[in-house]
């Protein structure tokens, strides 16, 4: 396992709002039921989760998951605790060929 490269120059974008947290979205909608009910995360709440995800990009250990044109994809496992509960949760990051810092692709609770 390794470190994500360059982890604290990380970027959410807009994935939390407009696919991971968005009950609207089609499918991002099932994300979105998995963070409320297993963590009592919502859009409304969501720095606790984007706070999270900051701090385990510098953190936590993470795994390669795919090299191709595009660049390199990166997952980070995590337990995550909040007042509604504890979860699993894996956060997808990609630094682009020709970039040196990591984008959120994806997060969601996942159970093992």
């Amino acid at each position: 396992m390794i470190k994500l490269p360059n982890g604290n120059q990380a970027q959410l974008g807009d994935k939390l709002d407009r696919y991971v947290l968005n009950p609207q979205h089609p499918k991002g909608k099932d994300k979105a039921t998995l963070f409320k009910n297993r963590l009592g995360i919502t859009l409304e709440n969501k720095k606790i989760l984007e706070d999270t995800l900051l701090e385990v990009a510098i953190n936590h250990e993470a795994t390669i998951y795919k090299q191709d044109n595009y660049g390199t994809q990166y997952d980070i496992k995590f337990l995550m605790t909040t007042e509604v509960g504890k979860s699993l949760v894996i956060s997808c990051w990609i630094i682009r060929a020709g970039e040196d810092f990591p984008r959120l692709t994806n997060t969601y609770p996942v159970t093992k």
